[in-house]
């Protein structure tokens, strides 16, 4: 019992000298008079900070416990940013601009404890301004599954402490807004589209299928829209019901705008995008806006830079575009991930392992079927001791037991290169025995990884531009590929940094621009912005 009561004793102890000496952690300061200034700089006390988060106190710990928004210089910037947040599609009033407005008013008025809390409301909401035009208002994390971007560190206090010293407030949070001309022509996008009046259309069949010359009760509707969207001059409108020229120029603009194949066809498609009305595209943008600030600063001095919406790829080098590839993407049921990484090593003539997902869904079922579907794929069967398993011999009822590993070749599911670089979803960049796939307008058909359109093409680039002798010419890469019967590497080895990301909306020679949201990540981000 002594035992215990001791034990018990030591623990409180313990526990009241941990408290003490986080107490004590805070250091406590007195007012001083700025010579300077000509003013006297006051200090925070303990208790004012003591239900404030740890960022919060950081940032006062800094500025040694004393108060940081003497200069009006300073203040006034911090409340012209917050005003100008509405361009970044964002709500000043989520930054207390009414409240902080009225405290300056009247400021000289205010008593030191108004003063000083003043002061951290101030600090609260450069914080919180500063932390969503880096990070995003949202965590990405938790919107989105499949989400695996680089981490971006960053040190309000720092950055605080800097601006204060050189009164450049408002530089301070302007420059942590991405600089990228997609999120610059986001924000045009959104000037643009607050000036579009509502639209209050009923939403049109899309089962109907127009062609140029038809005549149809819809066509009158469709020219309606496709004034309202500035892709029909007005003036020179028959609203009859006759799908006529004028209509056909105006409905490949309005493709075209859209990614959808510029044939005048109006299907499926292009009744789908006709449908949306400009508040469902006003939160689009915003949902772009929002995911532009979760993506790096910084993607580097060469990158592949792909948009899995438009269903495209970009090779940059110093800022420049090199090369441009359509691309195939997962379907909705089996999303590609959005990601930043960097390029480790091209595979030519690669086998390929058939994963998971695709042995459960695809390969089980097929093969139970038909196990000629093995010897027509020319996929070979492996069991755990790394024996080759006849067809015949195949249990469908352990399908996850064995491995499969497709030959090489140029109708091999990867084709004759893949690109890989480390990643926690098991995704690379490849080549395909579906080339035909490239020239459909939806081209979210692959079972996660992306596929590239010459890609041979893509990899001579890359190589081209490393300081290896061996790859300036394009016609060594060619013979690896007609000569080795087995899976060649190249080790990547200046840094190539891979983006795969997603965005639905931009702004283009002064014309609004929209892909399909194929993964309804727009709707799903924006309700979680407008809540």
């Amino acid at each position: 019992m002594k035992k215990i009561l001791f034990f018990s004793l030591v623990l409180i102890v313990s526990i009241v000298s941990f408290k003490l000496c986080k107490k004590n952690d805070f250091k406590v300061s007195e007012d001083y008079f700025d010579t300077i200034r000509k003013i006297t700089i006051h200090a925070i006390p303990e208790e004012i900070l003591a239900d404030k988060s740890d960022s919060i106190k950081g940032i006062y710990t800094a500025f040694g416990n004393h108060e940081i928004w003497v200069d009006a210089e300073n203040r006034e910037d911090l409340i012209i940013q917050i005003e100008k947040s509405k361009y970044e599609g964002l709500n000043p009033q989520d930054y207390n601009i009414n409240k902080i407005f009225q405290l300056e008013v009247k400021l000289d008025s205010l008593s030191l404890e108004e003063k000083l809390a003043y002061d951290i409301l101030l600090t609260q909401t450069y914080d919180k301004l500063c932390s969503h035009y880096f990070r995003g208002k949202l965590n990405p994390d938790e919107v989105y599954e499949n989400w695996d971007l680089f981490d971006k560190p960053f040190s309000t206090a720092n950055h605080l402490k800097v601006a204060i010293s050189s009164k450049n407030v408002a530089s301070s949070i302007k420059n942590l807004l991405p600089n990228h001309p997609i999120y610059t022509s986001l924000k045009e996008a959104l000037v643009l589209i607050n000036k579009i009046p509502e639209s209050n259309f009923d939403s049109l069949k899309k089962t109907i299928k127009i062609k140029y010359n038809d005549t149809s009760i819809e066509v009158k509707e469709i020219k309606k829209r496709l004034v309202y969207w500035k892709d029909l001059d007005e003036k020179n409108t028959n609203y009859s019901s006759i799908y006529d020229s004028s209509m056909l120029e105006a409905v490949k603009k309005f493709q075209a705008r859209h990614g959808l194949s510029a044939d005048g066809v109006i299907g499926y498609g292009t009744i789908k995008a006709l449908n949306y009305n400009v508040e469902t595209r006003r939160s689009q943008i915003l949902a772009n806006l929002e995911r532009w600030r979760w993506f790096s600063r910084d993607f580097g001095e060469q990158y592949l830079i792909i948009n899995l919406p438009a269903y495209s790829l970009h090779f940059i080098k110093n800022q420049d575009t090199l090369a441009t590839h359509k691309i195939v993407c997962g379907k909705p049921k089996r999303m590609t991930p959005i990601l930043d990484s960097k390029l480790s090593n091209f595979v030519f003539n690669p086998t390929w392992t058939v994963p998971p997902t695709i042995i459960k869904e695809d390969l089980s079922v097929e093969a139970a079927a038909n196990r000629s579907y093995f010897t027509r794929n020319r996929i070979l069967i492996y069991d755990r001791k790394n024996n080759i398993v006849s067809p015949a011999s195949w249990n469908p009822a352990k399908a996850s037991s064995y491995r499969y590993v497709q030959n090489h070749g140029y109708n091999n599911s990867l084709g004759v290169v893949k690109f890989n670089f480390p990643n926690h979803h098991s995704v690379y960049l490849h080549d395909t025995n579906h080339r035909d796939y490239f020239d459909l307008s939806y081209r979210a058909l692959s079972s996660g990884c992306v596929r590239v359109q010459n890609p041979v093409d893509l990899a001579k680039k890359i190589l081209n531009k490393q300081d290896d002798e061996r790859w300036a010419n394009g016609n060594e890469i060619d013979s690896i590929i007609k000569k080795n019967k087995e899976p060649y590497y190249i080790k990547v080895k200046e840094p190539i940094y891979v983006h795969q990301l997603y965005w639905t909306g931009w702004l283009k020679n002064d014309k609004l621009q929209f892909r399909d949201d194929m993964y309804n990540l727009d709707k799903m981000l924006y309700d979680r912005l407008r809540n």
